[in-house]
C-alpha cells in the first residue's frame, strides 16, 4: 500500500485532530522519519483543508488518504480534495464502491470473517482490522486461516511498538498508528521521535 514500501509492512500515520496549519510540517516530521501514508480523519477540524495541503506538498511521493469515511458523499469530498486513499471504520460497501470506481485505494473495517468477506466482495483487497486491541493477533491468525492470501489485513487501534512483531507474525500486512504517533498536543519533535521509533520496530522484525 506505501507510496514506497519496498517490500515492507506499510505504516500509516493517522493525523486524528490535526490542524491545517501543522499539516505540512508534521508531514515532513513523519516522511524524514520513512513514514509515506498519511491519514487524516473527517472528525479532524477542518479535514479536507489539511487534506489539500498535504496532497498538494506530497502528492508525488506520499499516499494521502482520508478517514472515519462513511459515506459515498464523504468519498467524492475527500477524492476532490487530493485523497486517494479512503479509510473507513466500519465495511459500507457504499463507501467500498465510491472509492473504487474513483480509483482510489479503500481500506474498510471489518473484525469478523463475514465483514471481511462483504469487503472482499465489494472489490477491494486491502482491510482495517478495528480495533485491533479488542481482538489480538489470535484473532487475525484465525481470519488470515481462511481469507484468500491476496488479501492484506492491517490492524488498527491501541498497537504499540512492543506488539508489532506479533501482529507480523500472525500475518498483518502493515499498521495503523494513531495516538501511539500523533496527538494534536504533541510537538514536532515528539512525533519526530515517536515516527522514528515506531519505523525502527517495524523494520527490525523484518531483518
Amino acid at each position: 500500500m506505501s507510496a514506497d514500501s519496498g517490500g515492507q509492512p506499510s505504516l500509516i500515520a493517522i493525523l486524528r485532530g490535526l490542524q491545517p496549519e501543522r499539516a505540512v510540517a508534521v508531514a515532513e516530521k513523519l516522511y524524514d522519519a520513512g513514514i509515506r501514508i498519511l491519514e487524516v480523519p473527517l472528525n479532524s477540524p477542518d479535514p479536507f483543508t489539511s487534506i489539500s495541503r498535504l496532497a498538494g506538498a506530497r502528492s508525488s511521493d506520499c499516499l494521502i488518504g482520508a478517514g472515519t469515511v462513511l459515506s459515498a458523499g464523504e468519498v467524492r469530498q475527500a477524492h476532490a480534495a487530493g485523497a486517494r486513499l479512503i479509510v473507513a471504520p466500519n465495511c459500507d460497501v457504499d463507501v467500498i464502491t465510491c472509492a473504487l470506481q474513483l480509483d482510489m485505494r479503500v481500506l474498510p473495517g471489518i473484525a469478523t470473517a463475514t465483514e471481511a468477506f462483504t469487503a472482499i466482495r465489494a472489490g477491494t483487497q486491502q482491510l482495517k482490522l478495528f480495533p485491533a486491541v479488542t481482538y489480538g493477533p489470535q484473532h487475525l491468525k484465525a481470519l488470515r486461516a481462511v481469507i484468500p492470501p491476496t488479501t492484506q489485513i492491517f490492524p488498527v487501534g491501541g498497537i504499540g511498538a512492543s506488539e508489532v512483531s506479533a501482529w507480523l507474525e500472525a500475518g498483518a500486512a502493515g499498521f495503523g498508528f494513531g495516538s501511539e504517533l500523533f496527538r494534536p498536543e504533541y510537538t514536532l519533535d515528539d512525533i519526530a521521535t515517536r515516527a522514528r521509533r515506531l519505523v525502527a520496530a517495524l523494520q527490525s522484525t523484518r531483518r
